[in-house]
């Protein structure tokens, strides 16, 4: 039996900017690695612009998408430089494009020479409440890029809704004095 080919997450960091490589399958139990490293990464003074390289990516999911959306997203409202996404993958490109990335990467479909030391992400453990809400805002965010994302999407951002809501639920209610 193969192993289980669960994905990695690199980064790097030169003159300002972020450089995050994507390897393997890129599916939800990472995305609490990535979520994680996301929201450290905006703390950085001197964050620039963000280098995405999915050139060594076989699969990746709507949610990991959905987190890489969120990088694009932040930089624009820091009125930073444009991240580039790197696709060398045919299949991996033509996800990109349906989900409208070209609005907010430039996308670039050749590989990216780099003589820099990749270190890998602090792994971060997801629960199941945890991932719930990374899944859901994520394919919120997926859903404000096009129409097309807003329809493809939006029963599961409803079913997700109403998981998360029920799992607030089951919470007892704290009593007024």
């Amino acid at each position: 039996m193969g192993e289980l080919n669960t994905g990695k997450a690199l980064y790097a960091m030169h003159n300002g900017v972020y450089v995050l490589k994507l390897e393997g399958e890129i599916r939800v139990p990472l995305c609490g690695t990535l979520d994680s490293f996301i929201e450290r990464m905006f703390h950085k003074e001197a964050l620039e612009s963000v280098l995405i390289d999915l050139s060594g990516t076989d699969v990746i999911d709507s949610t990991a998408l959905g987190l890489l959306a969120k990088i694009a997203i932040k930089l624009r409202s820091l009125r930073a430089k444009k991240p580039i996404l790197i696709s060398t993958k045919p299949d991996i490109t033509r996800i990109l494009d349906t989900m409208g990335f070209e609005k907010i990467f430039n996308i670039v479909t050749e590989k990216y020479p780099s003589a820099l030391r990749l270190a890998e992400m602090p792994r971060v453990q997801c629960d199941e409440g945890d991932a719930c809400e990374k899944v859901l805002e994520a394919h919120q965010l997926l859903m404000g890029l096009n129409e097309r994302n807003h329809e493809v999407f939006k029963d599961v951002v409803v079913l997700l809704q109403n998981h998360t809501s029920d799992a607030v639920s089951d919470i007892p209610p704290k009593k007024s004095h």
